[in-house]
């Protein structure tokens, strides 16, 4: 249910350029997910004739736009995300317990988070009965006592989304009247006990409010210098207590300033690689432009710019539609005008990383970054397959608890990096005690040995003194290791002590840093190699630029990013061996 309309459903999360999964069954398809989103669909665009909908109800008029004063109609996104919103699993639970809209600017979040605002407020969508052959398989009614509120940390983070609830229920409009709406600048009310209401309340007075659907607007703008990730629990935890739910809006975030949208990001990436405990599910909507955008190339950026707005009809040209008279569509074909975008992108008074934000809709990297997710992902060759007898190098780094314990292994051949095995604490805050299954790991280790030709392999030794030094040195006593970890007055196989390799690893860091850049090796996509690498921050000391974790108790691990490294590096020790003997084994120390 998770896959992407770009990329297969094997590309890892955080790459995937579109999360929003597809709906390929029409209203009255027996297969069909049962959903109730049909009915929000149909009560917003006027559908006569359509179940359940109340006598005389005419729909909803466009305010603005090229089809300004025309019915409302949806785009074929907003369509999908609200028929996956709106869908129910066999025990009329909601199959999404949450949902954000990532989404580029100019595309439209303000106008539909209006619009599913007054669907919550007015429209029939709350299950009344399973019923086979209703659209979606539902007879819907609408909610009971609604409390609808739109939040933000701000007033005015919350002013373009009310201002399109007033252009689409007007003072003088059919909704009104049809409804009896008691019309305000910040508030609705209609019979009976119905309410629509803009807040912007603190922490301790938003706790314990009953609403039945909270829009969080503008989630980039959430953050702990006006309390936002605060105010978001305190949400959360409003609609959790009562079986609501919330919708989530945001452009891409600032990195590092710890918005409530990266929170939402990192959550939903660890729910799709089945990291968090429980049955939570977030319907995650973005689209992302491809990693080799270059917005300094006009055709680069024009390419991605078409993609990401595509679903934008108001940006591309219209015809008469010949079935309603004194009605408008976009002409069939049609790519959406993106001059103006590429107009202010190219502004030399625009920022290009507010640039790549706001119209890219992906975050700029931040600024202690050790590389980019979007140079990462174009190493990614999930087709290359190891296998057995291959020659690799490996690389462990292992923590009991709170840090996560990786595997990586390197092909000696072509240098692809591949992960091996990973194992992360069960929850996120960086605070769990719960050990992990060393035998899991011990066993993994002796599966690799057996599969492979492991030619160099070297262990982080802190909380594993024992299995680097002792057990695995005599599981590989008889294997094919040509380079030994250390030397001197212990010399050992497989035990490399970080903390007294700092050179060593600096410079691992840098020459895989400039393999990154010059794409010089391929990676197998693993979606948590791939997040520990965005996660690294650059760390310089006196002999370069190391990397690390944001802060030391940052629940975003960084260890199997340092596995990476280092298979890296025993690699080049393993070919440096065998070009120095060719013909002869030997034992070689691993010191630079």
């Amino acid at each position: 249910m998770s896959a992407g309309l770009i990329l297969p459903e094997s590309v890892a999360p955080a790459d995937r350029l579109d999360t929003l999964p597809e709906w390929n069954w029409e209203p009255l398809d027996p297969e069909s997910p049962r959903t109730v989103g049909w009915h929000a669909v149909a009560w917003a665009e006027g559908w006569s004739g359509f179940p359940g909908m109340l006598d005389g109800w005419k729909g909803l008029t466009q305010p603005n736009g090229p089809r300004a004063r025309c019915p409302f109609r949806f785009t074929k996104r907003q369509t999908t995300f609200l028929l996956w919103f709106y869908a129910l699993d066999e025990e009329a639970q909601w199959i999404y317990t949450s949902a954000t809209r990532r989404q580029p600017k100019g595309s439209g979040k303000s106008p539909f988070a209006a619009m599913h605002a007054l669907i919550e407020f007015l429209a029939p969508v709350r299950l009344a009965t399973f019923r086979n052959g209703a659209p979606g398989g539902c007879e819907a009614r609408p909610v009971d006592m609604p409390l609808v509120q739109i939040t933000a940390t701000s007033e005015t983070q919350t002013q373009n989304t009310m201002r399109y609830v007033r252009a689409f229920a007007p003072k003088k409009s059919h909704v009104k009247d049809f409804y009896d709406l008691d019309v305000g600048k910040t508030i609705f009310y209609a019979p009976v006990e119905r309410t629509l209401e803009v807040t912007t309340s603190s922490v301790t007075s938003a706790e314990g409010a009953e609403a039945t659907f909270i829009v969080k607007d503008e989630l980039e703008h959430w953050t702990p210098s006006n309390s936002g990730p605060d105010l978001a629990a305190t949400l959360d935890d409003n609609v959790a207590k009562s079986g609501a739910r919330a919708l989530g809006t945001c452009n891409a975030w600032v990195p590092g300033r710890e918005a409530v949208a990266e929170d939402d990001w990192n959550a939903w990436i660890l729910e799709q690689e089945g990291m968090i405990r429980g049955d939570t599910r977030q319907l995650y909507d973005a689209i992302l432009p491809a990693p080799d955008t270059r917005m300094e190339d006009p055709d680069s950026l024009r390419e991605a710019l078409e993609r990401l707005y595509e679903d934008c009809d108001w940006k591309k040209p219209h015809e008469p539609d010949p079935k309603l008279a004194g009605n408008l569509r976009p002409i069939k074909g049609s790519k959406p005008d993106i001059r103006p975008i590429m107009r202010r992108i190219y502004d030399p008074k625009s920022r290009p990383d507010d640039s790549e934000r706001k119209y890219l809709n992906r975050p700029t990297a931040a600024e202690d970054a050790w590389t980019t997710k979007e140079d990462w992902q174009l190493l990614a060759d999930p087709n290359r397959v190891v296998e057995p007898g291959e020659e690799i190098a490996m690389f462990f780094d292992g923590s009991k608890s709170r840090d996560a314990t990786a595997i990586v292994g390197c092909t000696i051949d072509d240098g692809h990096v591949f992960t091996i095995g990973t194992w992360e604490p069960a929850n996120t805050d960086h605070t769990s005690t719960i050990v992990i299954d060393v035998a899991d790991v011990d066993r993994v280790i002796a599966a690799a040995k057996k599969r492979y030709k492991v030619l160099g392999f070297f262990a982080d030794v802190e909380q594993w003194e024992s299995f680097t030094k002792v057990e695995w040195p005599a599981l590989f006593r008889t294997g094919d290791l040509i380079v030994d970890a250390s030397g001197g007055k212990d010399p050992q196989t497989i035990a490399w002590d970080m903390r007294t390799k700092t050179y060593d690893f600096t410079l691992a860091c840098e020459l895989a840093l400039a393999e990154i850049e010059e794409r010089s090796f391929t990676h197998d996509g693993s979606a948590v190699l791939g997040r520990h690498v965005v996660n690294a921050r650059r760390r310089p000391n006196r002999w370069g630029i190391s990397i690390g974790k944001e802060t030391r108790d940052s629940p975003r691990k960084v260890d199997a990013a340092v596995c990476f490294i280092g298979a890296r590096m025993v690699r080049r020790l393993v070919l440096a061996e065998k070009a120095k003997l060719p013909q002869e084994r030997s034992r070689a120390v691993g010191s630079w």
